[in-house]
């Protein structure tokens, strides 16, 4: 789509309910979607097929790779919405908010590009805000605790937001790309 105003990402889009209700709202934005799980790849294909988008591009695998291959500042929005906590200490270098990774995100995001994470486990909340928050490439935009305890006005709630399998009510990180 190389008319597209915006480029979006969303990191493990899980079965595509959010990121095709987001390409729906704004057909002049490419929305880029990376997951590695075949079965939410299908149900992301069957959520752009049903609602017509031709404003969504897939990949199956790991969106770090894909992060890697992005040109320099080409995101203004990414999304990482209930990404796999694993919450036991001994795998949390398997999650995805690694310095590693939030380096790559600084480098694809263009200047005041939004970043949302969105998580239902407290620990992994806190994790994701104490080292986005060392990051000088990004700033929280919370002004008080509605900002992170209600889902922003253009949320669009997904199938694993629904199941309520983490130990805490859903916690909405937004920062901005400095």
């Amino acid at each position: 789509m190389p008319d597209a105003r915006e480029v979006w990402l969303e990191i493990g889009f899980g079965g595509g309910e959010h990121m095709a209700a987001q390409a729906g709202l704004r057909p002049d934005v490419l929305v880029l979607g990376a997951e590695p799980f075949l079965n939410g790849v299908a149900s992301a294909v069957r959520h752009i097929d049903e609602a017509k988008l031709e404003n969504v591009r897939l990949l199956e695998g790991d969106a770090r790779q894909l992060l890697l291959d992005l040109p320099d500042q080409c995101l203004t929005r990414v999304f990482i919405l209930f990404p796999d906590p694993w919450p036991k200490t001994r795998h949390h270098k398997r999650r995805l908010i690694q310095d590693e990774v939030i380096g790559e995100l600084a480098r694809t995001m263009k200047p005041g590009g939004r970043l949302r994470f969105a998580t239902d486990w407290a620990e992994y909340a806190d994790w994701t805000l104490a080292k986005l928050t060392r990051s000088p490439a990004f700033r929280w935009l919370a002004e008080g605790a509605d900002d992170w305890r209600k889902p922003p006005a253009d949320h669009v709630t997904t199938r694993y937001e629904q199941k309520r399998l983490g130990d805490c009510a859903p916690v909405f990180l937004d920062f901005e790309r400095t």
